[in-house]
């Protein structure tokens, strides 16, 4: 690390770029945030130094004054126009910048060809306008998140039942992967020599169906967990109640393609590539588990 390097983490109010920049932090890196005026910030959010709005020029070009290395995800809309404009605001204040890395995380796998659904085609299109930017940049693609099962919509079913409800097909293969591992492979991917210009597609090291996961969970948690696959829509007004029901309907996206597309092994992700490339190293499902404090959400369940 240089005296001189300085990084900008977009969208660290949120919870994957929360991680981020904490990453950063507690590896001594000087760190700027940059998130929204609204909305509450994700739990140990650090302080953002900036607050904008990325449809704003003047806003990004401020937000990258004086940075050299960038982690960049987009806030939940699945607006064509308004991603591609984010985009092009972050490429050319990144330009201005002369920025040594940027590090794009789509945020979920993006198939190849357009799907109908904006939460894959938004990406791909401000995938598209960073890789052919010129600008060094890597693109990390994760597939789902352990993290959305510890949350309001799935923790105090999870606790209080001890029923997994998520809408993956049950036979669907996934490389489950947590906030804590996502950080570590963007930090890496903002340091390792080589890799400008290349899509990673990242994940945890183990790809389950539904029925592994439960049993992943079932031995985290020392008790018997069953998996249900759950209805798209019930998903959705679930996660309506916390994030709003557009952003709910975007993100649902996600999971509709899924339950058209059973066989689709884009969620599986190669970990020892990861482990080569990145020289990193992700946690297994179990172990994630059982260090979350899961009685958070049976006070919940008793408080109801």
């Amino acid at each position: 690390m240089s005296e001189s390097d300085d990084y900008l983490v977009i969208g660290s109010s949120g919870f994957q770029g929360a991680a981020v920049a904490r990453a950063l932090l507690a590896e001594g890196h000087r760190v700027r945030g940059f998130a929204r005026g609204r909305g509450t910030p994700a739990p140990r959010a650090p302080e953002p130094a900036v607050q904008g709005d990325l449809a704003d020029p003047d806003s990004v070009r401020e937000a990258f004054r004086g940075i050299t290395h960038a982690a960049v995800q987009l806030p939940l809309h699945f607006d064509a126009r308004l991603i591609e404009t984010y985009a092009r605001n972050v490429v050319t204040a990144a330009r201005e910048a002369n920025v040594r890395r940027l590090v794009y995380n789509t945020n979920t796998p993006v198939p190849e060809t357009d799907t109908s659904y904006a939460a894959y085609d938004t990406r791909r299109i401000a995938e598209a306008i960073l890789r052919d930017s010129g600008l060094p940049v890597v693109t990390l693609r994760p597939p789902v998140y352990l993290d959305n099962i510890f949350s309001p919509w799935n923790g105090p079913e999870l606790v209080g039942e001890g029923v997994l409800s998520y809408p993956l097909p049950a036979d669907l293969r996934v490389s489950w992967l947590c906030h804590d591992d996502l950080a570590a492979a963007t930090v890496a991917a903002l340091h390792r020599e080589g890799l400008d210009n290349t899509t990673l597609r990242i994940g945890g090291p183990e790809a389950v169906t539904g029925a592994e996961l439960a049993e992943e969970f079932s031995r985290g948690m020392d008790r018997p967990i069953v998996f249900r696959p759950q209805e798209v829509d019930e998903f959705e007004n679930r996660l309506g109640s916390v994030i709003g029901p557009a952003a709910a309907s975007g993100v649902g996206g996600i999971y509709h393609w899924l339950a058209e597309k059973p066989d689709s092994e884009l969620f599986v992700a190669d970990h020892e590539t990861l482990r080569r490339t990145l020289g990193i190293s992700t946690t297994p499902i179990a172990r994630w588990v059982a260090a979350q404090p899961w009685h958070l959400w049976l006070q919940s369940t008793d408080a109801a």
